[in-house]
């Protein structure tokens, strides 16, 4: 699995649902970079299980995300018109009715490859093309990226295992305190709290007092 942290995020162009069914063919990452920090996760198949939960999610909190000037994207290997499909489909019926942020379409697995999310085995024949063996879609990977287009965080977790919104917030918080203030974040840190200094004489006083 590779580290991507402190390093460029991969780029990408694709196919996508924003807005809760408009299609588009060209949704960027760059087109944030200098202006929004972007929460990128992956989630692997769309009419499943845990991935609407997470979808639901990240929606009842999207407000929160726009308020910290956070751009939340979610990206599967499904295609566009899935996508598009299980937005239609409400609640109660196991559908993702009200997601309002971007659904990414990495149908030629790309993106989760640029990323190594990319689960399943396969071989990349000489033309470009994956040979899979079985299928191939994404784990669940989060990615925090910060204005510059560098990422600042990431997780990956196995397919079974869903992930903490409030985290990712945390998270948010947790970078941007550290861009405005200069220290950084222990142990559990949330944005009621101080932060610390990097000096011995700042841990120990951190220490001391907690």
């Amino acid at each position: 699995m590779a580290v991507l942290v402190g390093r460029k995020a991969p780029d990408f162009s694709a196919k996508a649902v924003i807005n809760g069914g408009e299609i588009v063919d060209d949704y960027s990452l760059s087109q944030f970079k200098g202006n929004k920090y972007v929460l990128l996760f992956f989630y692997p198949k769309d009419f499943t299980f845990v991935c609407p939960t997470e979808l639901h999610a990240f929606q009842s909190k999207l407000a929160d995300f726009e308020a910290k000037n956070t751009q939340v994207i979610a990206v599967s290997t499904d295609q566009e018109h899935s996508h598009w499909t299980w937005l239609q489909l409400p609640k109660d019926r196991g559908g993702i009715q009200g997601i309002k942020y971007p659904l990414v379409a990495d149908t030629n697995k790309t993106i989760a490859r640029a990323y190594d999310v990319l689960a399943g085995e396969f071989d990349v024949a000489k033309d470009g093309q994956y040979v899979a063996k079985g299928d191939l879609v994404a784990l669940r990977g989060l990615f925090l990226i910060d204005k510059d287009g560098i990422v600042q965080h990431q997780l990956v977790n196995n397919d079974s295992l869903g992930r903490s919104v409030d985290e990712a917030l945390r998270m948010v918080d947790a970078l941007q305190f550290h861009e405005q203030h200069g220290q950084v974040c222990p142990a559990n840190w949330n944005k009621e709290a101080k932060g610390l200094e990097t000096s011995h004489d700042g841990i120990a006083e951190y220490l001391t007092s907690n």
